[in-house]
């Protein structure tokens, strides 16, 4: 099987605030953009939810998947094991662990690499990437953060 490229990029106007995520998937001479705007959230959840997303549309198992990305925040998790640490410790004192659960089956349903590229650097994917994902963040009919909403609700409790 061919190598699917998936560049992704999170964005947010504050942090909390309006976010968005931008996807590309290459596959072979096939190229799919995605994004979604989400109404509150931060720019981690948003690198995240770039990377699930893109994940979630490979319509293949076991598939080899080179992710690049601009968050060292997703790609030392995977690349310094820590995922699979959070896992086993019972996600405590991870910050987003909806997201990294929802990840977690992704990543081991593929063979799957991750490079870590400079943002606003010129590279043409994942300057596409941060465009897809402000024109999301921008755009009419944003999201709700469902996990981010219950976060915040959480934290209210606990004060």
């Amino acid at each position: 099987m061919q190598q699917i490229f998936l560049y992704s990029d999170g964005a947010c106007s504050g942090n909390p605030g309006p976010g968005g995520y931008g996807v590309i998937l290459k596959f072979g001479a096939s190229e799919k953009e995605l994004s979604e705007g989400f109404r509150r959230t931060t720019n981690n959840r948003m690198e995240l939810m770039a990377v699930i997303k893109g994940l979630e549309q490979l319509k293949w198992d076991h598939c080899t998947v080179k992710i690049f990305s601009d968050s060292k925040y997703v790609v030392e998790a995977i690349r310094q094991e820590w995922l699979l640490k959070w896992e086993k410790k019972g996600w405590k004192k991870v910050k987003n662990p909806d997201l990294w659960k929802l990840l977690l089956p992704l990543y081991l349903k593929h063979s799957i690499s991750f490079e870590w590229v400079k943002g606003h650097s010129g590279h043409p994917e994942n300057e596409r990437c941060d465009q897809l994902a402000v024109e999301a963040l921008r755009g009419p009919g944003l999201q709700i953060d469902a996990g981010f909403e219950q976060m915040q609700k959480d934290k209210q409790h606990l004060i």
